[in-house]
């Protein structure tokens, strides 16, 4: 027990921080919005307080290490625990939902992913929306944090490639101490989030507005506070939003690399960042094929083909125009884009940038070996040459990721979805995209519909994706317990 007494400190502290941000919630909703939601803020204050305060009271006195199991453990509750708290503020005021939504509602904000239930978004309880904003930001950050501080050390997916004491010459060391990265990363976080409102109000958003959207933007979480999206608001704001969107897909640890100056010393350090932006490009172009060969182009063709593509690959999910009207080679592109994702330790999911490239590299790499079989040709990516272990970690990773999504389209299948629904509806739960395709979950459609049995499926599949799946599966190894 005394081992995962850090585990039960950190995540009680992190109730008594949830249940202070849903006490303040609830006294703004009194006092200020007038708007009936502060009695299911306040519920969710005293049970995640409560909840807090004894887990950390168990705490007391626990080793300040976190070892492997002390780490997976801790992630896994987290990232269970708090949307389940986070989710009372739903549940009560005149926009209540039922558990089973408010559930749904919270996971997809703590994992980015953007799929709502919720309907009506532009009369909803202003303090609700804002709280759903929150969620996703408070998400993004900490998605941020596992990329960079956990997952490498558990040798995940080829997360390993990203780990920070690698050598121990202090030049591959991006800042010395592992506070001054965290403080660095959240300053950058926050200063984003700062710009990005500020660019919103510029374009004509009031001051409400301009803050959710800018949480939920640079977080790449995609909660609006319209039903119809980013399609509500002005095309000024649409710019801006491609900007930020892309932004919150671009590693953090490359923006620390700018302003400390270390990106000289890193060959290949924007790799990754380069090949999000030709992706970019190549899907943008599709899409404007797509409306020109449906006959639909227009002057607002390119910012929509790019607004489109950056809300999908950047898992953003912000919808804008209905790509679903611009053809078969629209859809195509766009489904394919659902799995890419941005890149690593960045707040975007998806498979990732660095993984096709490896992937690619590596394929290219047996193409120029098989004349030879026993040649030896190596495959580099960000300067760093690629061992059979990382080659084997990523394609191990691309199994379990393909095995998931297609046992979840099986089970919303079995569950009553139609094919377009349940193979759609599983790709953006485990990408943590957002909007999927077809009438009921499409860019103009929400999650509400769908039987209970289906949400709690998807919120299952949207943790595992945003966990990179093998976290959750080590919890059902012997090995893991010790035994």
């Amino acid at each position: 027990m005394r081992r995962y007494q850090i585990v039960l400190l950190i995540l009680g502290s992190l109730c008594l921080g949830l249940a202070g941000l849903a006490g303040l919630m609830g006294m703004i909703s009194h006092t200020w919005a007038g708007d009936g939601a502060a009695g299911g803020f306040a519920e969710c204050a005293v049970i995640a307080g409560f909840a807090g305060g004894l887990m950390t009271l168990v705490g007391i006195g626990a080793r300040e290490e976190l070892e492997f199991r002390s780490a997976v453990s801790l992630t896994v509750g987290a990232w269970i625990g708090l949307p389940l708290l986070a989710s009372l503020p739903f549940t009560a005021g005149p926009d209540a939902l039922s558990f089973t939504d408010a559930v749904f509602e919270s996971i997809s904000g703590f994992t980015t992913t953007g799929s709502t239930v919720m309907t009506g978004l532009d009369a909803t309880a202003p303090t609700l929306l804002l709280w759903r904003a929150i969620l996703q930001w408070i998400g993004g950050i900490g998605i941020i944090g596992l990329s960079i501080a956990i997952l490498p050390f558990l040798r995940i997916g080829g997360m390993q490639l990203f780990q920070l004491e690698s050598s121990d010459r202090s030049s591959d060391r991006i800042i010395a101490r592992p506070g001054n990265l965290a403080v660095g990363i959240v300053s950058l976080y926050v200063a984003l989030t700062l710009l990005c409102t500020f660019g919103y109000a510029f374009t004509g958003m009031t001051a409400f507005e301009a803050i959710c959207h800018a949480m939920t933007t640079v977080s790449t979480g995609g909660y609006s506070t319209s039903d119809a999206s980013m399609g509500h608001f002005s095309a000024g704001a649409q710019w801006v939003s491609i900007v930020f969107m892309l932004g919150g897909a671009i590693p953090f640890l490359a923006y620390v690399r700018i302003l400390t100056r270390n990106a000289r010393n890193r060959p290949g350090a924007f790799e990754e960042v380069r090949g999000l932006f030709v992706l970019v490009a190549l899907f943008t172009a599709f899409l404007l094929t797509a409306q020109v060969m449906a006959g639909i182009y227009s002057g607002d063709s390119v910012r929509l083909a790019l607004f489109n593509t950056v809300a999908i690959i950047t898992t953003t999910g912000y919808a804008a125009g209905d790509y679903q009207l611009w053809g078969p080679l629209a859809m195509a592109a766009v489904f394919t884009l659902t799995f890419l994702g941005g890149c690593a330790g960045s707040t975007a999911g998806g498979f990732k940038v660095f993984r096709i490239q490896i992937i690619l590299r590596s394929i290219w790499r047996a193409l120029q070996q098989a004349p030879l079989p026993h040649s030896v040709v190596t495959a580099h990516h960000a300067g760093q040459k690629l061992s059979n272990s990382d080659i084997a970690s990523v394609a191990l990773f691309g199994g379990l990721y393909v095995t998931t999504f297609a046992a979840a389209s099986i089970a919303l299948a079995a569950l009553g979805l139609d094919f377009e629904t349940a193979i759609t509806g599983a790709a953006t739960a485990i990408a943590n995209v957002g909007p999927g395709l077809g009438s009921v979950i499409g860019p103009a459609g929400n999650f509400a519909t769908l039987p209970d049995a289906a949400k709690w499926l998807l919120g299952v599949v949207m943790i595992l994706g945003r966990l990179e799946i093998i976290v959750i599966l080590l919890l059902f190894t012997p090995r893991f317990w010790g035994r």
